[in-house]
């Protein structure tokens, strides 16, 4: 596994062809201080996994410690008064927290040996973030002798996992199997403590870096994928055995399936290094084989280029059993990542200029970057990944899949797509996800810790938010300084948790400028931002008229905007104003009329939630807006008329 450390090493030496990312760039290597060999065998029949093997974990704070602690994330489907399933039902998502007691699953250690001593039997489950005592997913394990810095020690671990009927996208459906998650895993020891936090409704996961050498053995024919590469594999009638290699990573994940179709290609891109690309797809899917690993050739190319390369040998794309309305009861496995693995998501018979599967295999594959990479804590700044990836995300689709039609629906019953090709799919709307940032944009602080934000909006401030305004940000400085602030975030942080200070200095650094008021504005505050035309008004004096153009700051979010005056005599003026105040007035003397004002006109503020307010126009748009409102009903009624017509 050493060529992750030469590619990432090439990779950061030329992450982007500027100078500053070239000298910042520096040989990038993981501490490797969190490292498994372990065995684990499924047994269908009882949906349960049995799972023992070795940590070798390395103390790198700066402190000793007398005690572990280990994530048992599936323990928040054990009861259901665990922290996760109570912040579901304050969610309102009752039908995924209120899921009958065999859908459950559970993580049972039995062994936790260090010198031949069992401390599994003093261990304890401890509630550090809410107190809760029915939370049973952070074990913490008092230890004999404390763990010096830069100590190593070795712990022997035997564990029982009840594999559950999927929740938070991992788990089993019929026969497919997703497996995150799903052993004892060793939080973060850092110099202020440990970071092990309850696993959240709103959160996903923080670990450190290690190498993982994992055998698993699957029923006889079964099909297996996971994280890293297949080294060692046996098969008879009795099963089949496949070990699994890779370092420099911070999880391991794992896939199989009696039913999946494997399909194998290379990625080579001049300037890049390749890597073999695996697909496992469900059969009903066979002719979307051509269209998962274009996508997933467009991130790797794009990210690489525009970031730093991809450091590993392999990525696997799963493509996962699709239930049809999967997602309100939580029983997809799609749009989840781990390292160089991940789930994509699509339904039979896509719509060929629709955005799927294109969208969610460009994301997943993605997330190799800044979760796999740069690995920031998901727990505390998931909008650090989630949040630079949809803007990446968004990015790529807009380059390498131009043309899309975001308006896809499906009728009898799900069964066939239809786009509406007059509805483009657009990066500034559709790929930042503006509709659904709108109605929560005041509801958190993005400062906050993620597994404190409110569970119903958790989502969008973490990827909506983030992607506007980093959007809104490249719109300020320029694509190429944008590409250079994120290059040299790749090479500066990759395997060592970058915080989000380290990124607000190096923008500062980078583009020269104080930036500290927009990220004050964006990131420590709660401000939703919506700036409009108030009122125009004309007097005429002489061969002159005097107008008064009123523009107004509706929302508590400041942020410096322009003004454009179009008059009827085809000229125009181009106003500032520092947009502090609650209004403005511009006073301009003209011999013609005003035809159009418009507030920010190049949508430099992609945050803005209400875009209905931004113009004035001096003719009258009333055919306009008959026609949108009379074509939505139409559509309501048509759709009406052609259920009818299926069920009749």
């Amino acid at each position: 596994m050493r060529r992750t450390l030469l590619v990432v090493a090439a990779a950061l030496m030329s992450a982007v062809s500027l100078p500053r990312a070239q000298a910042e760039a520096k040989r990038a290597a993981s501490p490797n201080n969190a490292s498994y060999r372990l065995t684990a065998s499924l047994d269908p029949g009882s949906h349960t996994i049995t799972g023992s093997g070795r940590l070798t974990w390395r103390n790198i704070s700066r402190n000793p410690t007398s005690e572990l602690r280990f994530h048992l994330y599936w323990n928040a489907w054990r009861d259901p008064g665990s922290s996760w399933l109570r912040e579901q039902r304050l969610g309102r998502n009752a039908a995924l927290a209120n899921r009958p007691a065999d859908d459950r699953g559970s993580i049972d250690v039995t062994t936790i040996q260090i010198g031949g001593v069992n401390l599994a039997e003093r261990s304890r489950f401890i509630a550090p973030d809410d107190g809760n005592d029915q939370d049973k997913t952070v074990l913490s394990v008092p230890l004999d002798h404390p763990v010096a810095p830069d100590q190593t020690i070795e712990i022997d671990l035997a564990w029982t996992s009840r594999v559950p009927r999927t929740y938070a996208r991992t788990g089993r459906i019929g026969d497919y199997y997703f497996v995150g998650q799903w052993f004892p895993k060793i939080g973060v020891l850092e110099d202020s403590g440990w970071n092990c936090h309850q696993f959240h409704a709103a959160t996903e996961f923080f670990s450190d870096f290690g190498t993982y050498d994992v055998t698993l053995n699957v029923p006889a024919g079964w099909v297996v994928g996971a994280t890293g590469r297949a080294i060692e594999e046996t098969a008879d009638r009795s099963g089949r055995r496949v070990r699994f290699l890779q370092s420099d990573v911070h999880d391991f994940a794992w896939t199989t399936s009696p039913s999946f179709l494997r399909r194998e290609e290379r990625f080579a891109e001049p300037g890049l290094p390749p890597v073999n690309m695996i697909l496992l797809l469900q059969p009903e899917h066979a002719d979307q084989a051509d269209r998962h690993f274009a996508a997933t050739r467009a991130a790797l190319k794009y990210y690489g280029t525009w970031f730093g390369f991809y450091g590993y040998d392999q990525i696997t794309v799963v493509d996962p059993v699709t239930i049809v309305d999967a997602a309100a009861q939580g029983e997809s496995t799609g749009g989840m990542e781990y390292p160089t693995l991940f789930t994509a998501g699509t339904r039979w018979r896509v719509a060929a200029a629709g955005t799927q599967p294109e969208s969610v295999t460009v994301h997943e594959a993605g997330h190799q970057f800044w979760y796999g990479m740069v690995a920031t804590n998901e727990f505390e700044h998931a909008w650090m990944d989630e949040g630079f990836n949809t803007y990446s995300t968004a990015r790529t689709m807009d380059a390498a899949f131009p043309g899309k039609f975001v308006a896809v629906d499906r009728f009898f019953g799900g069964l066939l797509p239809w786009a509406f090709t007059d509805v483009r799919w657009s990066r500034e709307i559709d790929g930042n996800r503006l509709n659904a940032y709108r109605p929560v944009a005041g509801n958190d602080r993005q400062s906050t810790p993620t597994w404190q934000y409110w569970p119903g909006s958790a989502s969008a401030i973490t990827y909506n938010k983030t992607a506007l305004w980093l959007a809104t940000l490249e719109r300020m400085v320029g694509w190429p300084m944008m590409q250079q602030i994120l290059s040299t975030h790749f090479a500066r942080g990759a395997f060592r948790h970058p915080s989000p200070e380290e990124f607000f200095a190096l923008a500062n650094e980078i583009s020269g400028r104080d930036l500290t008021w927009f990220f004050d504005a964006v990131h420590r505050s709660a401000a939703t931002f919506d700036y409009g035309v108030t009122d125009v008004l004309s007097t005429p004096r002489g061969g002159t008229i005097d107008h008064q153009v009123i523009v107004r700051r509706f929302g508590d979010g400041v942020f410096p905007v322009a003004t454009r005056v179009t008059f009827a005599d085809g000229s125009g003026a181009d106003l500032t104003w520092d947009g502090r105040d609650p209004w403005h007035s511009f006073t301009l003397s003209k011999s013609s009329a005003i035809a159009r004002v418009q507030v920010d006109p190049d949508r430099v503020l992609l945050l803005d939630v209400n875009y209905t307010n931004n113009s004035w126009s001096a003719a009258p748009m009333r055919t306009q807006a008959a026609r949108k409102w009379a074509l939505r009903w139409l559509t309501w009624l048509q759709e009406l008329l052609l259920t009818h017509a299926c069920f009749a």
